[in-house]
């Protein structure tokens, strides 16, 4: 069934322990980088969604408790010149997660069907045939061995605004707020057109869109932090790696037979 946005506006408050089960669920994510790490694998996290909609609070918690050696958060913003010299999908190749590692998209290389197809950047047929580069993109990474999970941050026009006119009032938290917020917030009926087909031409069996009801903060925190321990413990071996012997050996004679 397509995702219909209308069905993540409740926003209802979380009804279990949130401090208890934010830690269970980073004590996963924690297992889950050092398995990425001992199996050699790799896994893309793109977030995508409205401004203030909670990707920022949800990549923090989510990378909490990750070595930052085997993990990236890549913030993507308008194309350089550079960029906008070559097809739209070079500067993601370059940000593509080694083995052992995981990258995570702040916005992602579906800027090209979102806000170039909204703010008539790029000429519609361009846009229209991202649809089918950007899930043959997606099916190289699954298919060489990579886990793609790709999380929607949904909130409705009045949460949107609360948040917005709460970080203009705080010295410290109004930088996040530009013009472009304010620009997108006129465009919200072209932006959920935008949504509407995206989700229809590139929700697929390698790379499903996940939404999330972003209209709570806690609620949304815990189904996003879920929804990414529960794609990759499906994807990644998580059996833990055997003791070297090696090491152990070398433990014994430093700390002694029983040490």
């Amino acid at each position: 069934m397509p995702i219909d946005l209308a069905d993540y506006e409740k926003g209802a408050k979380y009804k279990g322990d949130y401090d208890k089960d934010l830690e269970a669920l980073q004590e996963r994510l924690g297992r889950i980088l050092v398995a990425h790490v001992v199996h050699g694998k790799r896994s893309l996290i793109v977030c995508e969604g409205w401004d203030a909609a909670g990707k920022g609070g949800a990549i923090q918690r989510i990378t909490a408790g990750w070595d930052p050696r085997a993990f990236q958060v890549w913030p993507i913003s308008a194309p350089t010149g550079e960029e906008r010299a070559r097809h739209f999908l070079w500067r993601f190749w370059k940000k593509l997660p080694a083995a052992g590692t995981i990258a995570i998209f702040d916005r992602s290389w579906y800027g090209r069907v979102l806000v170039e197809r909204v703010e008539r950047l790029t000429p519609e047929h361009e846009w229209r045939r991202g649809y089918d580069e950007i899930n043959e993109f997606e099916a190289q990474q699954h298919f060489d061995g990579a886990a793609i999970v790709k999380l929607f941050f949904h909130v409705t026009q009045e949460t949107q605004d609360q948040r917005l006119k709460a970080r203009l009032e705080h010295s410290w938290k109004r930088w996040k707020v530009t013009a472009d917020d304010f620009r997108n917030r006129a465009r919200r009926a072209d932006y959920l057109d935008a949504y509407r087909e995206m989700f229809a031409r590139t929700d697929t069996r390698w790379a499903p869109w996940i939404a999330i009801d972003g209209n709570n903060k806690k609620a949304a925190r815990i189904a996003a932090l879920a929804a990414v321990a529960d794609a990759l413990e499906a994807a990644v071996p998580m059996s833990p790696p055997e003791a070297d012997p090696k090491v152990e050996a070398l433990a014994r004679e430093a700390f002694g037979k029983d040490g």
